[in-house]
């Protein structure tokens, strides 16, 4: 009943308010994303296998036994394996701007459906302790919310079998924003930036996945992961919503 009575709200919202695309801003009519449109829906570049089992990107044309890309060949991941859900261009960049920078907590929804349809990520997360990757306080004060933990809650009710979030890491350095520094730079900027949360307990025999929006050099999560592993976490996977 209250899935019905949910859908006839949305329905009905959708109605008086009809959902803009984030990404041309023309009108949603169907589909199974309610802010993408039928034309760019098509532009989402979904990633599947066979990809780099560091960074997730997809391999294109003959892969041969490479198991990471050119990129990834330098970053010494201090975790198993890593996997993203889309690329990060078109409208999949506009979702997680319009979730970023403008409180777009609607977006959500779509991100679900399309992490949903994702079977090689819902494989990994399946089961597994989420761990996202954390803001500094300060910064999360100011944008109101972590879109790490929120993407995490997404995942984690998508794949269900006992998947849960917990929140193992704190960021206790406010670095700068990373987005315009190559691999050295941002590494050094993420020397002892995070720390195990107070009161956590992790557990070895966990299988732990760390979970950030985007996945661009991965220093950022490899910092986090080099932090899990020194209290034992050796289980340990990265999943990103998008690769960029």
């Amino acid at each position: 009943m209250t899935t019905a009575l949910q859908t006839f709200g949305r329905g009905l919202a959708d109605a008086v308010f009809p959902p803009v695309c984030v990404d041309c801003g023309g009108l949603v009519e169907g589909g199974p994303l309610r802010h993408v449109c039928a034309r760019c829906a098509p532009l989402i570049s979904r990633v599947t296998p066979p990809h780099c089992a560091t960074c997730g990107h997809p391999f294109y044309g003959e892969v041969g036994s490479a198991q990471q890309c050119e990129h990834c060949a330098v970053l010494e991941p201090a975790y198993r394996e890593g996997r993203t859900v889309v690329l990060l261009k078109g409208p999949a960049r506009a979702l997680i701007h319009e979730l970023k920078y403008h409180r777009g907590l609607h977006v959500l929804a779509d991100i679900a459906t399309l992490a949903g349809e994702a079977e090689h990520v819902m494989e990994l997360v399946r089961g597994a302790v989420l761990v996202p990757v954390p803001l500094h306080p300060r910064k999360e004060r100011q944008r109101g919310f972590n879109q790490a933990a929120l993407i995490a809650g997404v995942l984690a009710r998508s794949a269900g079998g006992g998947t849960c979030v917990v929140p193992l890491l704190r960021r206790v350095t406010p670095t700068v924003s990373q987005t315009h520094f190559d691999r050295a730079t941002r590494r050094e900027n993420l020397k002892n930036a995070f720390a195990i949360a107070r009161g956590a307990a992790p557990n070895p025999s966990q299988h732990y996945v760390l979970i950030d929006d985007v996945f661009t050099t991965g220093s950022t999560l490899n910092a986090c992961a080099r932090e899990l592993r020194r209290v034992g976490c050796l289980n340990l996977d990265v999943v990103t919503f998008g690769h960029g």
